[in-house]
């Protein structure tokens, strides 16, 4: 009896040890490819200096407006989420993205991910690459409460917002709901490989859900390979679990009645059972003003994946109403 029970032990032992063999096989294959990669594939755009480290700012089009593009959280690679909405604004106008500290081509930072240092970063990022304001700030998600820092503080530096379903300070008051977060071991998940294999599992997961043709096959390809590089990595998920303190930095903070203010948010009129839904919400924040437009569409809450077209005609036309007040 004891001898089967050693010979049990012998083979977890075996197993446990082959499968660890193979787990750092997996992570030094998946390092070589990172480095393959970064060589095939390099930046977009134009790689700047902030606070020692590389960002990544990519510019197109020219015209009476500088749009800043800012992305929501978890967006891999904001350059190549945005393009379909990028190709379409830059006819009439100068279209900026940057790309946040771990996200697309930005590197990894060992700051946190405050709100305080994301705008100074991303204002850093703009004098640097010579970008001139007042800007525009077009911000999707998370980065709507980013933008109404911004705009609070820099009010100069800013002549307008346009969201895309952006997240605001008030909203889980509002809808009553908690502060979504992040497990810290998640932040292993890109250096080790493993969104690289989820990815070769499952890469519809990673795409924009469009139809087929809107973006290239250059573009999934490469969004294919960023996200089996950065996936949930260590600046993702700091900021998710910094999302509450930002929060509570911007919560007694509002767009000013003379800014002008355009969200685009989804059409779906179902509401809770208190009667809230995501328009009664931008409603109550936008107030009653001349300057300040809700405008609902169908579509997912990545609206510029599917609506790009619609999108890029009504801010042409809202940013030609308030550039002739």
């Amino acid at each position: 009896m004891k001898k089967k029970r050693f010979k049990f032990r012998v083979i977890i032992r075996n197993l446990i040890l082959a499968l660890a063999a193979l787990f750092l096989v997996w992570i030094a294959f998946h390092q070589v490819m990172v480095a393959y990669e970064q060589k095939k594939y390099p930046a977009l755009g134009e790689l700047v200096e902030v606070d020692g480290k590389n960002m990544h700012v990519y510019t197109k089009g020219e015209g009476p407006n500088t749009i800043i593009l800012l992305s929501g959280l978890g967006t891999t690679a904001p350059v190549l989420d945005f393009e379909p909405l990028i190709n379409e604004m830059s006819k009439s106008n100068e279209v900026v993205v940057v790309e946040p500290f771990g996200y697309g081509w930005s590197d990894l930072t060992d700051e946190d991910r405050t709100v305080e240092n994301l705008v100074e970063e991303l204002r850093t990022a703009l004098i640097k690459s010579n970008i001139e304001g007042p800007y525009i700030l077009m911000p999707h998600s998370i980065s709507g409460i980013y933008s109404m820092y911004y705009a609070s503080k820099y009010p100069e530096e800013i002549k307008a917002i346009i969201g895309i379903d952006p997240t605001l300070p008030n909203a889980l008051e509002y809808f009553d709901e908690s502060v979504p977060t992040m497990p810290k071991y998640m932040s292993y998940i890109a250096p080790t490989g493993i969104a690289r294999l989820a990815l070769y599992l499952s890469s519809e997961e990673f795409l924009p859900l469009a139809d087929e043709g809107i973006y290239s096959e250059k573009n999934l390809k490469m969004t294919k390979i960023l996200s089996a590089q950065r996936g949930y990595n260590k600046n993702i998920v700091n900021e998710a679990n910094e999302i509450n303190n930002n929060i509570g930095k911007t919560r007694n903070l509002s767009f000013p009645p003379d800014m002008p203010v355009m969200i685009f948010t989804t059409n779906e009129k179902e509401e809770n059972e208190e009667g809230k839904s995501n328009i009664t919400f931008y409603q109550s924040e936008i107030g009653n003003s001349p300057l300040q437009k809700l405008v609902p569409l169908e579509g997912h809450h990545y609206l510029h994946w599917t609506q790009y077209q619609q999108m890029s005609e009504y801010v042409n036309e809202f940013t030609e109403a308030f550039r002739n007040d």
